[in-house]
C-alpha cells in the first residue's frame, strides 16, 4: 500500500512537471504559436485559389525546408565560422544557390529540381490544394522551432505523390541510405580515428578554412540538386522566367534570414557532436557527405531523404569515434553517450516519418484510394 502511494506521488510529480514545461514553452513561444495560428487561418481561407496556394505553400516550404535541413548542409559551416560576418556567409551560399538553380532551369527546360520530380507519382503539377497540403510546411516550421529534425522529403513530397509504390520506393531508398551512411561512417572513423586525431592536433593552417568553404559550397550545391524538389513540389514543373526569378529571389532572402538567426533552433544538434566546430572536422564530415549524396543522386531519380543519410553519417561517426577509444572506462562512457544520441536522432526521424504518412493519408486522395483497395482485397 505504501509502495503504491509512493508510485502515485511520483506520477503526480511527473505530470505536474510536464504540465509546467508545456505551459512554460507556450509562454516563451507565444508569439510564434500565434504566427502558426495566423498562417493556419490563411491556409483555410485561400484553399479555393490554386495560384495563391502554390506560392503561399512554396514560401512556407522554402524557409521551413532549408531551416530544418540546415543542420546537414550549412550546420557545420555555420558552427565553424561563428566569427565571420553573417552576410558574408549569406552572399557566398546565396550565390551558389542562384548558380545551381539557374543551371538546372536552363539545362532541364524550366525544371529547377534536376529532374527529381520527373519520377512517376511526382511528374504532375498540383491542380488544386486542400488545407492539409498547405498545413504540412506549417507543421515543419513548428517541428523546426521545437528542435526536431525531420525528413522534409517525407513531410513535403508524400502529400503530393500520386503513386503509392513511388512513396514506398522513397521510404526504402532513404532507409537504405541511412544504413549505408551509418556503416560507412563507422568504418571510416573507427579504423582511422587515431590518424585523423593526430592530423587535427597539428597547428591550424588557414588553408583549411579555404578548403572548408569550397567543400561547404559543393555540399550545398549537391544538396540542392537532391532537395530543391521538396520546395518546388508546390509549383509548376516548368517555371517561366518571371516565376523562376520569383523562386530564386524568395529563397535567396530566406537563406539570408537563416544566416541572420545563426541557423535557427536546430543548430545545437550539430554543436553537440564530437569536435564538429573544428574547421578540419567539419570539412571531413562535409566531404564524406558529398560522396554519399553523389552516389544516391546518380543511382536513380527517385527522391531520397537527405536527413536520414545525414543522421546515419553522424551516428556512425559518433559510434566509430567512441569505439576507437583505448581507455576502457572512457570508452564505455563514450559508447553509452553515442548510443543515446543515435537513439534520440532516430526517434525524431521516425516521428517525422509517422507524421508525414498520417498527413499524406489524410490529404492525398491517391493514397486513400490505394489503401481502400488494399483493405478490400485483404477482407475479400
Amino acid at each position: 500500500m505504501k509502495q503504491k502511494s509512493i508510485n502515485q506521488k511520483i506520477r503526480q510529480k511527473r505530470l505536474s512537471k510536464n504540465t509546467y514545461q508545456i505551459f512554460d514553452t507556450f509562454q516563451q513561444e507565444k508569439h510564434f504559436f500565434f504566427l502558426i495560428a495566423f498562417l493556419s487561418v490563411i491556409s483555410v481561407c485561400i484553399t479555393p485559389y490554386t495560384r495563391l496556394c502554390m506560392w503561399f505553400g512554396f514560401i512556407l516550404a522554402s524557409y521551413a525546408a532549408i531551416a530544418n535541413d540546415s543542420i546537414q548542409t550549412l550546420g557545420t559551416f555555420i558552427a565553424s565560422n561563428t566569427r565571420k560576418t553573417w552576410w558574408h556567409l549569406w552572399l557566398f551560399i546565396g550565390s551558389i544557390f542562384i548558380v545551381t538553380m539557374t543551371y538546372s532551369w536552363i539545362v532541364y527546360d524550366g525544371d529547377v529540381t534536376y529532374q527529381r520530380l520527373s519520377a512517376k507519382g511526382f511528374s504532375e503539377s498540383p491542380t488544386s490544394f486542400n488545407f492539409l497540403q498547405l498545413f504540412s510546411p506549417i507543421v515543419l516550421l513548428l517541428l523546426t522551432r521545437l528542435r526536431i529534425p525531420v525528413s522534409t522529403t517525407f513531410l513535403l513530397l508524400n502529400i503530393f505523390v500520386s503513386d503509392m509504390h513511388t512513396m514506398g520506393k522513397v521510404i526504402w531508398k532513404s532507409l537504405g541510405g541511412y544504413t549505408i551512411a551509418f556503416v560507412g561512417a563507422f568504418c571510416l572513423w573507427y579504423f582511422f580515428a587515431r590518424w585523423i586525431k593526430r592530423i587535427f592536433q597539428t597547428s591550424f593552417n588557414n588553408r583549411w578554412t579555404i578548403i572548408q568553404w569550397i567543400t561547404s559550397g559543393m555540399l550545398w550545391s549537391i544538396w540542392l540538386m537532391q532537395d530543391a524538389s521538396n520546395i518546388a513540389v508546390f509549383l509548376p514543373r516548368k517555371l517561366s522566367l518571371p516565376a523562376f526569378i520569383s523562386f530564386t529571389a524568395i529563397i535567396f532572402l530566406g537563406i539570408g534570414l537563416l544566416f541572420y538567426v545563426k541557423g535557427d533552433r536546430l543548430q545545437h544538434i550539430v554543436k553537440e557532436k564530437s569536435g564538429i566546430t573544428d574547421v578540419r572536422a567539419a570539412t571531413l564530415v562535409d566531404f564524406v557527405y558529398i560522396i554519399m549524396l553523389l552516389y544516391f543522386k546518380y543511382l536513380n531519380n527517385i527522391p531520397i531523404s537527405t536527413t536520414w543519410i545525414f543522421i546515419g553519417l553522424l551516428g556512425g561517426r559518433e559510434l566509430g569515434i567512441s569505439m576507437s577509444k583505448t581507455k576502457r572506462k572512457k570508452k564505455k562512457k563514450s559508447i553509452h553517450k553515442s548510443l543515446h544520441t543515435i537513439k534520440k536522432d532516430l526517434k525524431f526521424a521516425f516521428i517525422g516519418l509517422l507524421i508525414s504518412i498520417v498527413l499524406a493519408f489524410l490529404s492525398n486522395t491517391h493514397i486513400q484510394k490505394f489503401m481502400l483497395k488494399q483493405w478490400q482485397y485483404f477482407f475479400s
